[in-house]
């Protein structure tokens, strides 16, 4: 039987249903299931339901404004293997809509409006390389079936005001490289952020050269497998809230923390580190870190923990269990930090 067989069958089925409340369940369902449109050309079933699939489309968009350095050019969508269809470009300027996927060298715009169809679940790399934008702003995000945003911003040099307070992450399981080189951001409000589902963080924040402060608290990582260079190169970073990370099933925290240089604390008490096996260049070149608990961390199954304190120089009070003494001790042999 093929689809349109199917979608046929189900439309009679749905026609015979005559109690509202039961086709309003079921519709629902089918929602959720991303199979709505089996009543696409249904008008009697749409009229019976009181559902117009226009509307369901409308209110399942996100829409967003991007705005560009002034005087340049180049591409802000970069989705190749799905149907250009998917997306609508507006000129602020011009008020036209523009079927192709860049700007041209002659092009003065001051700002673009891009539309995002329902159909789209992912938006991995979709301003990836993008460095000629210096801010975007979702307006709308009512599509709840995106699952992955690995390299959503990456290589978004240029980058200075992203406004992600609309942002709907609920089924997203992959964050990966999210915000890597985004060197310009110097402020990040992720509070709305659902990582409820969220597998993979590595690389989420590498290279965020210019963040100073990041609360994260508000973050689930139950579920996170890969947080390995997941701050690296944060390198002005002074303020760190990860209090309520649980870390229960990461096995790769690998130059996590690395080249931290301005990070002077960090609580990772909520860290559980039974399933680990990476840990090496985790706390590489945190040149002014000053306090250091891990009393916590369990070692069991750790299996690289190459440079894992390397040029930690600056620590004055080291908590931890006898397993990582000799790990600190050989990274560090000038230094006479109080070890606990």
């Amino acid at each position: 039987m093929d689809e349109n067989e199917i979608n046929i069958n189900m439309n009679n089925i749905l026609s015979n249903i005559k109690s509202k409340f039961i086709l309003k369940h079921i519709v629902k369902n089918l929602q959720d299931y991303k199979l709505l449109n089996i009543i696409k050309y249904n008008k009697k079933l749409q009229k019976q339901l009181d559902i117009d699939i226009d509307d369901y489309k409308d209110c399942m968009k996100i829409e967003l404004d991007v705005y560009p350095i002034e005087n340049k050019y180049g591409i802000f969508i970069n989705i190749s293997e799905i149907n250009e269809s998917f997306y609508h470009f507006y000129f602020d300027d011009y008020k036209e809509e523009i079927k192709r996927k860049y700007l041209s060298r002659g092009d003065k715009v001051t700002k673009i409006k891009i539309i995002i169809d329902y159909k789209i679940i992912s938006l991995c790399k979709l301003f990836k390389d993008r460095f000629l934008i210096k801010r975007i702003n979702f307006i709308k995000f009512r599509n709840k079936n995106i699952v992955n945003m690995s390299n959503m911003f990456s290589g978004c040099s240029s980058l200075k005001d992203l406004d992600l307070s609309n942002f709907n992450t609920n089924n997203v399981r992959d964050m990966s490289y999210m915000f890597n080189e985004c060197s310009s951001l110097q402020e990040l409000d992720l509070s709305s952020f659902n990582t409820n589902k969220v597998i993979n963080m590595s690389y989420m924040f590498n290279k965020c050269s210019k963040l100073n402060e990041l609360n994260l608290s508000s973050f689930n990582t139950n579920k996170v497998i890969n947080m390995s260079y997941m701050f690296n190169e944060c390198s002005f970073i002074e303020k760190l809230i990860i209090t309520n990370f649980n870390t229960n099933n990461v096995t790769n925290m690998c130059s996590m923390f690395q080249n931290c240089y301005y990070l002077k604390e960090l609580n990772l008490s909520s860290f559980n580190t039974d399933n680990l096996n990476d840990m090496s260049y985790m706390f590489h070149n945190c040149s002014s870190l000053k306090r250091l608990d891990i009393s916590n961390f369990n070692d069991k199954n750790l299996k690289k923990t190459k440079k894992m304190f390397y040029k930690c120089d600056s620590l004055k009070e080291f908590k931890c269990s006898k397993e990582y003494i000799k790990l600190y001790k050989e990274d560090n042999p000038k230094n006479n930090c109080k070890i606990f």
